[in-house]
């Protein structure tokens, strides 16, 4: 009895450490993105290349595309200013555990299993830019795949940060139908190589 006692105080006390990081973590990148209108570029971006695959008549798409060049231009240009400001955030708070599922204070009692949000989220401002800039020399498709799988992992990046890898690549799957490894697979190669070689296991 008294075993399973302590046992129960154990995963209420990780339960509470849990949320009081993750409410931390969220606070902390909310904070910085609270300047910016990343995610709703993002939404208009996902939304607007529905629209524009789904038409079948090009003079239709067309308009559509030039919108959405606009506002990836503006996506583009926020998410560089997002993380040079998210740059200057001190690195304690900053370290994501690479651990598949939340243990309390990994992020301090393992450093080496850990990774830098920082440099996470320089990799994807480089990615998105690459993207955009390629535009000019991919067909509207290629550059929505690639523009889409470049935010989709940043995405999983920043749930990554406040949650865990399990949960963000849940979510993944469920909001956008898309295992990890595919998305992983999708970026650029060079978004790809950057950022396997941060996230790799200690």
């Amino acid at each position: 009895m008294e075993l399973f006692l302590l046992a129960a105080l154990v995963v209420i006390a990780a339960w509470i450490l849990k949320a009081r990081d993750q409410r931390r973590r969220v606070a902390l990148l909310g904070g910085y993105l609270a300047k910016y209108q990343i995610e709703k570029h993002m939404q208009t971006l996902t939304q607007g290349y529905l629209r524009a695959l789904g038409a079948d008549d090009p003079q239709r798409s067309e308009p559509i595309w030039n919108m959405l060049r606009s506002i990836e231009q503006e996506l583009c240009s926020q998410f560089k200013r997002f993380a040079a400001d998210f740059s200057r955030a001190e690195e304690a708070d900053t370290r994501v555990s690479k651990l598949p599922i939340y243990i309390p204070f990994a992020a301090r009692l393992f450093p080496n299993y850990c990774f830098d949000m920082r440099q996470a989220l320089a990799i994807h401002a480089r990615g998105i830019a690459q993207a955009v800039e390629g535009s000019e020399h991919a067909s509207p498709k290629e550059t929505a795949f690639t523009m889409s799988a470049e935010l989709f992992l940043m995405q999983h990046t920043c749930h990554w940060f406040c949650k865990s890898k399990t949960v963000a690549s849940a979510r993944m799957l469920a909001r956008h139908k898309t295992p990890y490894a595919q998305l992983v697979a999708s970026v650029a190669p060079s978004t790809r190589a950057a950022y396997c070689a941060l996230v790799a296991a200690g």
